[in-house]
């Protein structure tokens, strides 16, 4: 079955308090009963909805725990430390502790295995967590560059490409470091890892790729 938007849905008005309940109680369940033990009739007993009102916005399990897990990480915001460096460890530091809770490290882990057999799902998943999080490589290349740290793009291709990279760089060393090492993502580790992408970053300034 593959996966569908809540919000493609048609009918009654969706209700922002019970989907709060719901994604709540989603997390809550993670944490205490593991992924394969997770069901939507628990979630809406928790949540204390009926089970059909899950169903109504979402298509199964896989989907309710991307947007479960997705809301974590809209909580992630960019410091302004004052130089993109520190920028940058502000927010990997805060992504870190995000990575550690259970309900995210045991949610994003296992729709990522399921994403493997459903490619609806790995879409869903970049479109919840992957692209609407590139909002702070943007606004941090934006910021460097009016402080002259980083050169201006001016072509859109290249930009766009540059953001891809720096995210990918940034989500796939912290999520090996937390979730695949089991390794802390501290002060010390981040503040390593952002001088290593930092000199990258020079270099690909000083060279840029041909398109």
């Amino acid at each position: 079955m593959q996966s569908r938007s809540p919000a493609s849905r048609t009918g009654r008005p969706r209700s922002a308090t019970a989907d709060a309940a719901i994604l709540a109680a989603t997390r809550e369940a993670l944490v205490e009963l593991g992924w394969s033990k997770l069901t939507l009739g628990d979630v809406a007993t928790r949540a204390g909805v009926a089970k059909t009102t899950l169903y109504r916005r979402w298509a199964g399990k896989n989907e309710l725990v991307v947007d479960a897990v997705a809301e974590l990480f809209d909580e992630l915001e960019l410091p302004d430390r004052g130089s993109l460096a520190a920028d940058i460890e502000g927010v990997v530091l805060q992504f870190a502790s995000i990575l550690a809770l259970p309900e995210a490290r045991s949610g994003l882990m296992a729709v990522v295995a399921e994403s493997t057999r459903d490619d609806a799902l790995r879409e869903r998943i970049r479109a919840s967590v992957v692209d609407r999080q590139k909002r702070l490589v943007l606004e941090g290349r934006s910021r460097a560059q009016a402080r002259g740290e980083l050169p201006a793009e001016p072509d859109p291709a290249s930009s766009a490409r540059t953001v891809d990279l720096i995210f990918d760089m940034v989500a796939g060393a912290v999520v090996h470091r937390t979730l695949v090492s089991a390794e802390p993502a501290d002060e010390d580790w981040v503040h390593r890892f952002t001088g290593v992408l930092l000199r990258g970053l020079a270099g690909e300034a000083a060279h840029p790729a041909d398109g």
